[in-house]
């Protein structure tokens, strides 16, 4: 059997029949057999879970407890110096392919693509997936969760389809397509079509939850009806990744656990890392940035607040930890465990620095640069891990979660942006369980693993395209040797320009853009960036800079860092963040580019802001065409965002109304000053907007002609309303962008609607790239 070149065609011979009647046939036609993966081929279940930190989990010493992780290490191997991109997108690309994020076009997340060949969020064909490989090999594939790798543009209903899960080698999909949703009303997609989340008034759903029953289920009807089939299994979850929420019972779980503070937290962490042989006893705490202050510099309010939000974070750890726990006993009682290789990755990039230095309650709002004060949120405490906020914790417990480690998140020059744990257990095929293993690799190398263990080839040709090696290296080599000398010798790393390159031991980083300093101003040019020296043969955590006793060595490393950037299409580098959310500006795809209106009904499924009109920072109109029943009409008409940003155009008590959320500091409103009258109506949103970014405008409500309505709104979000979120018709399905109706079908519109027409004007939102620039880098 030629397993080279998938799909697998003509595995049998059938020899044509000349013989007229099947009576007369004189011998059978072999029966099709079903295409098998080699003998004792394993299951694969990957886990990956979001913004945890190498120090977060304490299955790596940290104080999050995980008690399933922990078990998993018991019986398996623990791996301590295993690597991510520093971000998201970047992660799962390369954990999916086998090759470099910038090799596969994703040097960042989708939502910041540009036209550049490691930047456009496009996989090359050919670079195939491991669900492609695997389906075509005789596996069952399936996906749950946060997948965050289809071209923003290429998201709505009318695809394509080919970079949707489904497209890309996984027969089941059961998710969301961003980078992060609602825990508990998420934009689910069933497939390829959107579906609403199974909310029961009965009981109280989690995204979590949901997303383990339904990975359980579909393993017990693989293996059911086709017990002979492997099946492979990737679980992504949203956590823990903001909003930070978690079901009512876990909320108080952590209580007063962490009132000690993030200095303190630090040296803790690092003392268990030692008694577990995590790190070497003369590991050091890498140091601390002077940009974020120390715990006793913060004042009572700051600690308090600090601690609800890492309290918050630790029971969302937990919480998902114990689903995956729900998981594995699932597996054990079907009696797939034993031949199942778990890989259990604790986070994909490093813990997250995007509260800001107070942190957040609202992450869109921070990214907006619209945010409440510390009194304002400290008013609203109580709302940490409920539906009502969308909490990130501050920058100083991102720091702590990455212990003995530098930096965070988005930072691809030191360890603490990259450096994540790792569980594998595979009981049929790991016999010195309960070990670490402290060879170096990178999430480049869990798809040459998942080869070798099921004694497959990396195809040479897969649907007709040939295929580019594989960039990855297996580990497979280290399941039963502790002391095997490690086979991941190079590797680069970059990411919004911080970047750095590992070899043999040594890392030469250059750090360059700083998440939670938001000011371009501050930023160096690429040239003038200070690059940094470590041996981390004797300087585990990157805490000695030994660039000044070695240039030789800086000056190769700083050489072989280009060399590896050129070979894998890193250039040229761009440290854009903001910007880079306007399709004009990044310059990549827009599906909305050139048009100026769109005319949408109740049918249309709801469009993530990337495939909707941009009516940010522009003038704007919105045309109804309703009707109204004798006894009124309640509800929304047409709604973008949620709870946390966005706009929508309702009913209320009779009246229309048009309510803007600024990132839920604010909302602002404009009513109609008579109700709507039965019968069929034209009513208009208008919105005259005053120039500039983020500034304000008015509005105005017309029904059949007639002004009935005006009013001022002060402010205008002007990057982005949600991720999750989408553009709506005849409902706001996620959560509500308005105070004043109900989530869900509670909100639908009770008369009837012919169309809505969106309008966005042609001069206003045709923004030059320089003046967008120069007005994005004054906030």
């Amino acid at each position: 059997m030629n397993r080279f070149t998938l799909p697998i065609e003509n595995r049998e011979t059938r020899p044509a029949s000349t013989v007229l009647d099947y009576r007369d046939q004189a011998e059978p036609f072999p029966v099709r057999e079903p295409l098998r993966a080699p003998g004792k081929a394993p299951n694969v279940l990957l886990i990956l879970l979001d913004d945890m930190g190498f120090g977060s989990s304490s299955a790596f010493g940290g104080p999050c407890q995980m008690p399933t992780a922990e078990r998993l290490a018991d019986g398996g191997l623990s791996y301590s110096r295993f690597h991510t991109t520093a971000m998201c997108s970047p992660t799962r690309a390369a954990l999916l392919t086998g090759r470099n994020h910038h090799s596969v076009g994703m040097g960042c997340i989708g939502e910041t693509a540009t036209s550049a060949p490691g930047y456009s969020a496009v996989r090359p064909r050919s670079m195939a997936t491991i669900a492609r490989t695997l389906v075509c090999n005789g596996y069952a594939t399936g996906a749950f969760g946060k997948m965050h790798q289809t071209p923003p543009w290429e998201t709505s209903p009318a695809g394509p389809f080919d970079r949707w899960p489904t497209g890309e080698g996984f027969e089941e999909f059961y998710g969301f397509l961003g980078a992060e949703t609602d825990q508990f009303r998420p934009t689910l997609i069933h497939g390829t079509t959107p579906i609403d989340p199974p909310v029961s008034p009965d009981s109280e759903y989690h995204l979590s939850e949901d997303l383990v029953d339904q990975v359980t289920n579909w393993v017990d009807r693989t293996t059911t009806l086709d017990p002979d089939k492997p099946w492979f299994s990737y679980l992504s979850f949203g956590a823990c990744h903001a909003p930070y929420q978690v079901p009512d019972e876990w909320r108080d779980r952590y209580a007063g656990q962490f009132d000690h503070g993030w200095d303190e937290q630090r040296a803790r962490t690092l003392r268990t890392q030692k008694e577990r042989g995590l790190v070497p006893d003369d590991c050091e705490l890498s140091p601390w940035p002077e940009t974020v202050p120390r715990w006793e510099e913060l004042n009572e309010t700051e600690k308090a607040l600090a601690s609800r939000l890492m309290e918050s974070y630790a029971a969302f750890a937990e919480h998902t930890d114990a689903q995956v726990g729900r998981l594995i006993d699932s597996l054990a009682e079907m009696g797939q465990l034993d031949n199942t290789l778990v890989f259990y990755i604790l986070g994909d990039n490093g813990a997250s620095p995007e509260g800001g230095i107070t942190g957040t309650l609202n992450e869109v709002g921070s990214v907006n640069g619209i945010t409440l004060s510390l009194e304002q949120q400290y008013a609203r405490i109580d709302d940490i891990g409920g539906p009502l906020a969308h909490s990130v914790y501050p920058v100083g417990w991102a720091l702590a979660m990455d212990t003995p480690y530098q930096w965070t998140k988005q930072m691809a020059s030191h360890y603490g942006g990259t450096r994540n744990g790792m569980i594998v257990h595979w009981p049929a095929g790991i016999a010195q369980s309960g070990e670490v293993r402290h060879q170096w690799h990178h999430c480049i190398d869990v798809v040459p693993t998942i080869l070798e263990a099921a004694n497959l080839p990396h195809p040479e040709v897969v649907d007709s395209v040939r295929q580019q090696p594989i960039e990855g290296t297996s580990f497979l080599y280290s399941f039963n040797d502790r002391a095997a000398p490690e086979r991941h010798l190079t590797q680069y790393f970059e990411l919004f320009g911080s970047r750095s390159i590992y070899d043999r031991g040594w890392t030469a980083v250059a750090p360059h853009r700083i998440p939670w300093v938001d000011d371009p101003s501050q930023w160096r040019a690429f040239k003038d960036d200070v690059w940094e020296l470590y041996d981390t043969s004797s300087d585990w955590s990157q805490a000695k800079n030994v660039a000044d006793r070695y240039p030789e060595k800086l000056a190769e490393l700083k050489e072989q860092f280009l060399i590896e950037a050129t070979k894998h299409n890193v250039f040229p580098m761009d440290d854009r963040f903001k910007e880079r959310m306007n399709p004009a500006i990044a310059g990549r795809t827009d599906l909305m580019a050139g048009r100026t209106s769109i005319t949408l009904r109740p049918s249309m499924p709801g469009l993530h802001e990337d495939a909707a009109p941009n009516v940010k920072n522009t003038s704007f109109s919105v045309t109804a065409e309703v009707t109204v029943p004798d006894n009124g009409a309640e509800g929304v008409l047409i709604a973008q965002g949620g709870r946390f940003a966005g706009w929508s155009f309702y009913v209320k008590n009779g009246h229309l109304t048009y309510c803007h959320n600024l990132c839920d500091v604010e909302r602002y409103y404009v009513r109609s000053d008579e109700k709507l009258t039965a019968g069929e109506h034209t009513v208009v949103f208008r919105f005259d907007y005053d120039g500039g970014v983020g500034m304000g405008g008015t509005g105005t409500i017309e029904v059949d002609g007639t002004k009935v309505g005006t009013g001022r709104i002060p402010r205008t979000t002007p990057y982005f309303f949600s991720i999750s979120g989408t553009l709506d018709v005849g409902i706001d399905r996620t959560t509500p962008v308005s105070n004043e109706y109900e989530p869900g079908e509670a909100n639908a519109f009770t008369g009837a609607i012919e169309f809505v027409r969106l309008e966005v004007d042609a001069h206003e939102s045709d923004t030059t790239h320089e003046s967008a620039m120069a007005a994005l880098r004054t906030h």
